[in-house]
């Protein structure tokens, strides 16, 4: 397990879960394998690798932020089944 040991039992106990000592084993097993494969990777020469927060550069495309028009106060509260001063009318929910 590339010389670090994983206490299962303390894992189990932070996420919550119940594990019988066969899962508790076969958990140690693969938590292994995923802490060898890291150690692997470790090994590689990364250094001409440019550092990304993505596999696939993402880009955001946004309409510029500008002054349109929307619904009239009357409009937004016709349909409404309470209104008071221009107002929604909610029912309480906190006593």
């Amino acid at each position: 397990m590339s010389g670090v040991e994983i206490d299962v039992k303390y894992v189990a106990h932070l996420a919550r879960i119940n594990l019988t000592a066969a899962e508790e084993q076969k958990l140690s097993a693969q938590l292994g394998k995923i802490l060898g494969y890291i150690e692997k990777l470790k090994e590689l020469d990364v250094s001409n690798v440019e550092p990304t927060a993505h596999a696939f550069p993402l880009v955001n495309i946004t309409r510029a932020d500008e002054v349109r028009p929307s619904l009239s106060n009357e409009d937004a509260l016709r349909n409404a089944p309470g209104k008071a001063n221009g107002l929604f009318i909610v029912p309480k929910i906190v006593e």
